[in-house]
């Protein structure tokens, strides 16, 4: 069966204009590790995530499930879980030219903005559906929802990072998740704070002529 896609949106302009506008707006969107504890509403972070569950996937499975923390303790329980992880990668598990490549990023075992920031976003993965059925391009799928949510953040005005602890087996723990849901990333999201900072190295993106390629 299918239906008229009659309310497609239809945005004012060309799309070559509309598209040019999308893009003024989202190469302003930084990684912030600086948040402000200004609170935000559940009411927009619901909206968020409603952008995200609007993505594509594979046989429309949507394999995603997206937990909003904001209560202070489970923060503090995601924060030491975090670090705990942080603190094995850059003594053991990071290689010296992962390392390396990190330096001029700043990053170090400290994630203190796990518990500024006033939510974390907890992305799961499923990797089966809630009865038991098979889903198909789980990471895709997941993927392109994510990139969704952090445009739906900032054209909100909300600054995120993308955390990936490794292994995060922690999230599955702390939020007592059931075992067909696999931690996909942790993303806090909130206000940037005041005078917040930013690398220079995480501002720079290739050209355009590095990145595409056509054949007319």
């Amino acid at each position: 069966m299918h239906i008229s896609h009659d309310d497609r949106w239809k945005p004012q302009g060309t799309p070559q204009e509309v598209a040019k506008e999308f893009y003024r707006c989202m190469r302003k969107r930084r990684s912030v590790r600086e948040f402000s504890r200004r609170p935000v509403s559940l009411a927009t972070i619901e909206w968020i995530i409603r952008t995200a569950g609007s993505a594509p996937s594979g046989a429309n499975k949507q394999p995603w499930r997206f937990v909003c923390v904001r209560n202070p303790e489970l923060k503090r329980k995601i924060r030491a879980g975090a670090e705990a992880e942080e603190r094995e990668f850059y003594a053991s598990r990071a290689g010296r030219r992962w390392l390396d490549d990190l330096a001029p990023l700043g990053t170090d075992e400290n994630k203190e903005y796990l518990e500024i920031a006033p939510w974390l976003i907890v992305v799961f993965k499923l990797m089966k559906d809630h009865d038991g059925g098979q889903v198909y391009y789980p990471n895709e799928s997941v993927g392109i929802a994510v990139g969704m949510l952090l445009a739906a953040a900032h054209r909100a005005g909300l600054a995120t990072l993308t955390h990936t602890p490794s292994p995060m087996n922690f999230l599955s723990e702390i939020l007592d998740r059931p075992k067909n849901e696999h931690p996909y990333l942790l993303i806090p999201i909130g206000h940037p704070a005041s005078g917040c900072q930013v690398p220079l190295a995480a501002t720079k993106r290739l050209p355009l002529k590095k990145i595409m390629s056509t054949h007319p």
